[in-house]
């Protein structure tokens, strides 16, 4: 999906008149909904009621309602995400489904597995684990940031892949840098060399419209705690059918050996309320409409991008359509020189803690091509003047910074 803002974009039905549905400390300036998503109270509502249904008679509810529920609300998040159902289960979160398949494929010595330099810091740490378990060998894209166009993409990671090459991580779009990644071009890539496609999607459900039947990916896994409204807990795993067989949870229960859904669906006891509440974070984003939506957050994201940029007098690091409802821009030159003592992730922790505590501006710093950077997000409780507040805040100089 190619997004274009709309600067004549009304803004009058969202902001802070819609503040209210969520539980945000209302003296916060949230604008981080990219790290943990922020769940509104309608859905939590939802999942408070299954639990209660739950505990008002646990075993009739784990053997006989919950097998039948956790497919409806599979069925559900799959229509929303261009699945067959038979081919979508839920997981905890996008790192649980990539560590599934990792831990599921056989890697012999001198294989590689291809990913890039801007893949969730997780999920680069479950490649290396089991690249030194296997003797395989992790390769590295260096994807360029600032980024002029999605072909660097390509480039850079048809760069690295060679004979060896087992199977490509991709993000869909990246955590650092927000990119949304030219994910059918990359995707065409490894098909056209036999590479196996695992996506990273954690970020993409809500934000763009999926069709994962016909993406030509093998494993997709994607959140639904952000961008889809879900509680904490809530993300799903499709595999390929072809891909089925020799997918395993990364905890073996009483279902293996019986089928993909039936190893996944139960891996013992825990509270599956997270899933059965897609249903109400579903129709809260049918009763607002998911076309206003993303123009919203992506309008909103631009403008305050432009306003940022224009105050700390950079130049885009982006172009408008590798952008969802995110931006990662760089921090003004003296924080890029403030306390070059300490490691940057130190730095990059002390200044988040610093607008949290100073100014309750929730916003992650981001070290990255050593570098400071800031992420901003654009939500539906979001407006222009807490993006003017977050510039005002950076613009103070560090003199004096208590360390």
């Amino acid at each position: 999906m190619s997004f274009s803002s709309n600067i004549g974009f009304d803004f009058s039905r969202f902001g802070t008149a819609l503040r209210p549905l969520w539980g945000l400390d209302p003296q916060a300036i949230f604008l981080n909904h990219g790290s943990y998503g922020a769940t509104p109270k309608t859905v939590l509502q939802a999942q408070s009621a299954w639990r209660e249904r739950l505990e008002a008679q646990p075993v009739q509810f784990m053997g006989e309602v919950l097998p039948r529920a956790l497919r409806a609300a599979a069925a559900e998040l799959a229509h929303c995400v261009g699945a067959e159902p038979e081919n979508l289960v839920f997981v905890e979160n996008a790192t649980s489904g990539v560590n599934a398949v990792l831990r599921s494929l056989q890697f012999q010595p001198g294989d590689e597995i291809a990913y890039t330099n801007q893949g969730y810091g997780a999920v680069r740490q479950a490649i290396q684990f089991v690249s030194a378990q296997s003797g395989s060998l992790p390769v590295e894209a260096q994807i360029p940031f600032p980024i002029t166009e999605p072909e660097q993409v390509v480039a850079a990671f048809e760069a690295i892949l060679t004979p060896q090459t087992r199977l490509a991580v991709l993000d869909h779009i990246t955590s650092p840098t927000a990119l949304i990644y030219p994910l059918p071009e990359l995707i065409s890539l490894c098909r056209e060399r036999g590479i196996p496609v695992l996506v990273d999607g954690a970020h993409a459900p809500g934000t763009l419209p999926l069709a994962l039947e016909t993406l030509g990916a093998d494993w997709y896994t994607g959140n639904a705690h952000k961008w889809l409204f879900a509680p904490k807990g809530c993300a799903f795993l499709w595999v390929a059918p072809h891909q089925q067989a020799h997918t395993h949870p990364t905890v073996i229960s009483h279902g293996f050996g019986q089928g993909f859904l039936a190893e996944f669906d139960w891996v013992g006891t825990r509270d599956p309320s997270a899933w059965l509440a897609i249903s109400a974070a579903l129709e809260f984003i049918q009763g607002l409409g998911i076309d206003p939506i993303r123009q919203h957050n992506h309008t909103l994201m631009m403008q305050a991008r432009q306003l940022l940029l224009e105050r700390f007098g950079g130049i885009p690091p982006a172009p408008e359509n590798m952008l969802g409802f995110m931006a990662t821009l760089p921090l003004p030159s003296f924080w890029q020189q403030w306390r070059l003592d300490l490691p940057l992730p130190i730095r990059a922790r002390q200044l988040h803690d610093d607008l949290w505590h100073r100014h309750r501006i929730e916003v992650p710093i981001i070290p990255f091509a050593e570098q400071l950077w800031v992420r901003i997000s654009a939500q539906l409780y979001n407006h222009l003047a807490e993006y003017e507040q977050l510039a005002l805040a950076l613009e103070r100089r560090p003199d004096g910074f208590a360390v």
